[in-house]
């Protein structure tokens, strides 16, 4: 237990930091470790991946408060843009979950692996989202919004990597457009964890310090301490050079993914 909640709050620390750095919510980070941890902790290989999932989410309710305030100070969160995407984000959050827990959890392990990859390369290319003249209505963003709900519920993140680009498409500025994907992090981490945790409830087999698919030792540990760095990210996006920052992240996704490909 001591080990877990040592390497939690480490994984806290940098989640919180890439959270406000480049508003992805450090799911893609999180997931991965978390499913070592979990493993090495003896959990039934049917859970591993689910509770990683699920405590992601968990996790991301914290550094989502802490990012998306730090982002509000800095007047870069266009809150009628967020009011506007929430209501997808919810209904795809949620069946994002019900969607998971139906795949089996070495399915679940490829589509996370295959996730990480295309998020890794697009940041080793520096593949970037380019300004469109997207007309993005009301409709368009509700249905836009449960996509990237449904998808960042099954992979435990944010969904930064989603919905930053279609924000870009739109026109709006990188700036604001990481700030509003802060915004939206925390509807898909309440609605998904909600979601884990009614779906996890009368599951026979879950560790002690479980609700649902939650773990509760992990969670509080990495969520209390990504709270203190998830404010720091936030400034440092203002002021570092964030296309060679993502360079060197791209290397910890291909890490974090071959390590799940052995998991």
């Amino acid at each position: 237990m001591s080990d877990i909640m040592l390497v939690s709050s480490v994984l806290g620390i940098v989640s919180g930091l890439l959270a406000g750095l480049f508003g992805i919510g450090g799911g893609l980070v999180i997931v991965p470790v978390l499913a070592v941890l979990f493993k090495a902790q003896g959990f039934s290989a049917d859970l591993i991946m689910i509770m990683a999932v699920a405590t992601s989410l968990a996790v991301i309710s914290f550094t989502a408060v802490s990012s998306v305030w730090a982002h509000h100070r800095l007047g870069s969160v266009i809150w009628p843009k967020v009011l506007r995407l929430v209501p997808g984000i919810i209904v795809g959050s949620a069946v994002g979950a019900m969607v998971a827990k139906q795949i089996s959890a070495e399915g679940l392990r490829i589509f996370l692996v295959v996730f990480l990859l295309y998020v890794g390369i697009q940041m080793a290319l520096e593949i970037t989202p380019k300004a469109g003249l997207v007309k993005q209505s009301r409709l368009l963003d509700f249905f836009v919004a449960i996509i990237i709900g449904l998808l960042s519920a099954i992979v435990g993140i944010g969904g930064g990597t989603l919905t930053v680009p279609y924000l870009v498409r739109g026109q709006m500025i990188m700036r604001n457009a990481v700030a509003v994907s802060s915004a939206c992090g925390l509807p898909i981490a309440v609605a998904g964890t909600t979601s884990y945790i009614l779906l996890g409830l009368n599951v026979g087999n879950l560790p002690e310090g479980s609700i649902g698919y939650i773990y509760l030792p992990a969670f509080l540990a990495t969520g209390l301490t990504s709270i203190l760095t998830a404010p720091l990210g936030a400034k440092l996006a203002h002021r570092l050079p964030a296309k060679k920052l993502k360079r060197y992240f791209s290397l910890l996704l291909f890490v974090m993914a071959a390590k799940l490909v052995w998991l």
